[in-house]
């Protein structure tokens, strides 16, 4: 799952938020200085990540990127996984999607201080680009994909991946349905 389902899935705890925020950007179990409840954050975006990567569904739905994408066909249904949490947040939540966005945008930029210098910098992105709302859009899942493809620099464009989101939408969305169930009993 991507940044939107993290910050879901944090359970609208302040320092789990945080400390799911920032645990792609560090490595090792060293977290310094950090309070245990954001190390708690750290590790329940790490058993998220575990879980993501073993579930049959998410598994499954790699599987229909493999031609062409295969390579980034994780990355990719982390995404879309997110832009379907997105797009049906109120099933999921009584928060609207934009008041939830704002809400953790803010307790991300009161946590700044706190945050590794590459978090820092990724929140300027989010906050920039809006990106846990505009993952709501398709266009703003391509823009996402476009500027994804230029940072890792392979030359696979990951925004032409829409083409086959929509070939298979709806098999994508059932496999997040379960999927996205299957989580939400594990980690709420």
């Amino acid at each position: 799952m991507n940044y939107l389902a993290h910050a879901f899935l944090s359970n609208n705890d302040t320092d789990l938020l945080v400390g799911n925020f920032i645990a792609d950007h560090l490595r090792g179990n060293d977290f310094g200085d950090y309070s245990p409840k954001i190390i708690e954050g750290i590790y329940l975006h790490r058993k998220i990540d575990t879980f993501t990567d073993a579930h049959p569904k998410f598994k499954e739905s790699k599987r229909l990127f493999y031609n062409g994408y295969e390579r980034y066909s994780g990355v990719l249904i982390d995404i879309y996984f997110d832009h379907l949490l997105a797009r049906s947040f109120n099933n999921h939540s009584a928060i609207p999607l934009k008041d939830f966005c704002d809400r953790v945008y803010n307790i991300y930029s009161e946590s700044k201080p706190l945050l590794p210098e590459s978090s820092s910098n990724f929140l300027e992105y989010v906050l920039k680009n809006n990106i846990y709302y505009n993952y709501s859009s398709l266009g703003g899942i391509e823009k996402v994909l476009f500027h994804l493809s230029h940072r890792i620099k392979h030359g696979v464009m990951l925004n032409e991946s829409v083409s086959v989101f929509k070939q298979n939408e709806k098999e994508l969305e059932e496999n997040f349905r379960i999927f996205f169930s299957d989580a939400v009993k594990e980690f709420l």
